[in-house]
């Protein structure tokens, strides 16, 4: 039986991305809530619970569009040209977050500038990397296997909305992760942010997939026509019952379960995007195949993600096992 190379690089970056979206989500959204947290030890203590992990976290990301790059160089030139002044705020963002996270320690006399600076990073890497999504499940006007729209093409009322989403998504990561490493009025005040940000996750995720059916017809008969509806159907009710489930153990004193039912709403969401878009890499007008690099490239490229891979997963793996438990009140594991 042959392997379809297409397919499986398709999976590779799908599987960084959301590793990407799940370990750097949590941190930006620690970010997005910083002005929330009492000055002092309360915002010491949440960056304390990053600060082994946070640069790390970005490895995927570099996986991800490089991976795209290779293995897709087609979706790749399309890409960039109709998303640039977000792919440009997305990695100011990412700097200055970066920037902030490490002068805020060393420079205390401007540790209000710093702190201001870790939050706009957050939510402008956040906002971009939503409205980016929002940009590409819209559609991207392609001529000629060319980028032919406009400088402003990406910029709708659905890419707004899906920013916001992954806004309110990354804060409901960066919640449930300070629910589960801190203790006392620092945990209680954690969940508080969890609920809210739960609902607006929730909300804002059911109107991103009633907004998806008016998109594109062939969205809406992915969703709505049988018997594809059959078996799609179980995503949006198991979703729900992740939702409820979350919203359950954030106000019954759980620690992790928020967390990693938080990972699995991320997981069923972006499952429901794949399902939504499959096989376009760039709708309506690129599948994968047609933006796939030769089968050469791709086997060439997959020796080294097979032997790079798992040592990714390894060091992430032993880094947050090194670093498990709670953050002292003192800021340290």
């Amino acid at each position: 039986m042959s392997v379809d190379l297409t397919t499986v690089w398709a999976f590779i970056i799908a599987f960084a991305v959301f590793a990407y979206v799940v370990m750097d989500g949590f941190d930006l959204g620690i970010g997005i809530l910083f002005p929330t947290f009492h000055v002092g030890r309360e915002r010491d203590r949440a960056m304390n619970s990053i600060a082994p992990v946070w640069d790390g976290n970005e490895t995927w990301l570099v996986l991800g569009g490089g991976g795209l790059f290779a293995a897709f160089p087609l979706a790749y030139a399309v890409i960039l040209p109709a998303t640039y002044p977000l792919i440009i705020a997305m990695l100011l963002g990412l700097v200055f977050r970066g920037v902030a996270f490490e002068y805020r320690w060393r420079d205390p006399a401007h540790r209000a500038f710093w702190d201001a600076a870790f939050t706009i990073g957050s939510l402008v890497a956040a906002l971009a990397q939503g409205m980016t999504l929002g940009a590409l499940l819209q559609g991207i006007d392609v001529v000629d296997r060319a980028y032919a729209g406009s400088w402003w093409d990406w910029l709708t009322p659905y890419t707004l909305l899906t920013g916001l989403g992954t806004v309110a998504g990354y804060a409901l990561l960066g919640s449930t992760w300070l629910v589960w490493k801190l203790d006392g009025e620092e945990q209680a005040h954690a969940r508080k942010l969890a609920v809210r940000a739960a609902i607006a996750t929730i909300v804002l995720m059911g109107g991103v997939s009633l907004y998806n059916v008016t998109l594109n017809a062939d969205y809406a008969s992915r969703w709505l026509s049988a018997p594809e509806v059959y078996w799609v159907a179980p995503v949006p009710i198991v979703t729900a019952v992740i939702a409820v489930s979350m919203l359950r153990a954030i106000t019954r004193d759980r620690n992790s379960k928020p967390f990693w039912l938080a990972i699995a709403l991320f997981f069923l969401g972006m499952s429901g995007l794949g399902v939504t878009i499959w096989p376009y890499v760039v709708p309506p007008g690129l599948t994968i195949w047609d933006a796939a690099a030769p089968e050469r490239s791709q086997v060439f490229m997959l020796v080294g993600v097979a032997l790079t891979m798992p040592l990714i997963i390894a060091y992430t793996a032993w880094a947050y096992w090194v670093f498990r438990g709670k953050v002292g009140h003192e800021g340290y594991h």
